[in-house]
């Protein structure tokens, strides 16, 4: 225990940053763990109290918080179309895109969708297995449902959903994608979309990035923040809010809406009719 010392995690710390060139995340990720450890070493090591309450006392360090990256609808909408459904890889793409979106799921979320799992019988639901073994169901829209079934049936002896206990994106060894190769489809359909006058995307499109394009559009559709939370699986309403911040537009549209005119509206008198005030004008600049 002597070696366990408020020096020595700082140093740690800052080592993470420096030579493994670890992020600010990183770094407090790990302190949080070496605080979660000091915490219990201190019961069993009292005569170290205080160098342990030195070490609890190390503080996050902070971080500019970046701002939520998202597509425009409109910059979905041509993402989306560039599959070709008419070849059995293009449909399981176009859905899997589609379902991403319209479920706003985490990506090991759609990875870990079973056949059971979808319930296309009105209202059309899906169910998502989350972080710490959170199960929630999701609605889907009316297209992404056909959508669904339009890939369920045309293709169940080949890619391996023609019962419940399958999963329902697969590659061509019937295994589950990974989150690799999820990656390389969207990339594979970003560099396609890139081509097209509007969608005018300037940073990774990574699969968490279809959950922050749908929950900002839940936002500007006027969605509460209480019901988006819900829906992506949030415990805390704090961390939905991040899409708040990100949505610009609807910000502008509510300041515009709460605007009082109060300036007036009528002509200001012409003061350079009064020669004594003029006067005393031209005086002040001599």
């Amino acid at each position: 225990m002597a070696d366990l010392t408020r020096n020595t995690i700082v140093d740690f710390l800052d080592r993470l940053e420096s030579a493994r060139d670890c992020g600010v995340t990183t770094r407090n990720q790990r302190l949080v763990a070496i605080h979660s450890f000091v915490r219990f070493v201190q019961k069993q090591s009292p005569e170290n109290l205080f160098e342990f309450q030195k070490i609890l006392n190390i503080p996050d360090k902070k971080c500019a918080k970046t701002v939520v990256p998202f597509l425009t609808g409109e910059e979905m909408r041509i993402l989306l179309s560039m599959p070709d459904p008419s070849t059995q890889k293009g449909m399981r793409n176009m859905v899997l895109m589609a379902v991403l979106y319209d479920s706003a799921a985490r990506v090991q979320e759609i990875i870990d969708l079973k056949v059971k799992d979808l319930r296309l019988d009105k209202p059309s639901v899906i169910t998502l297995h989350g972080k710490g073994q959170k199960t929630r169901h999701v609605p889907i829209t009316e297209k992404t449902k056909n959508l669904l079934e339009s890939y369920l049936r045309c293709s169940p002896g080949n890619n391996g959903v023609s019962n419940g206990e399958q999963y329902v994106f697969v590659n061509q060894r019937k295994q589950q994608l990974t989150r690799w190769g999820i990656s390389y489809i969207i990339d594979k359909y970003v560099d396609l979309a890139s081509q097209h006058e509007g969608f005018e995307v300037r940073f990774p499109v990574t699969p968490h990035v279809f959950r922050h394009s749908k929950s900002v559009h839940l936002l500007q559709s006027g969605v509460n923040l209480i019901y988006i939370k819900h829906f992506l699986g949030h415990n805390d309403c704090s961390t939905t809010q991040i899409y708040a911040k990100a949505d610009t537009e609807t910000r502008r549209k509510a300041l515009e809406a709460a605007y009082i005119d109060i300036l007036p509206t009528s002509e200001l008198p012409d003061w350079s009719d009064d020669k004594n005030l003029m006067e005393y004008l031209s005086s002040l600049s001599r």
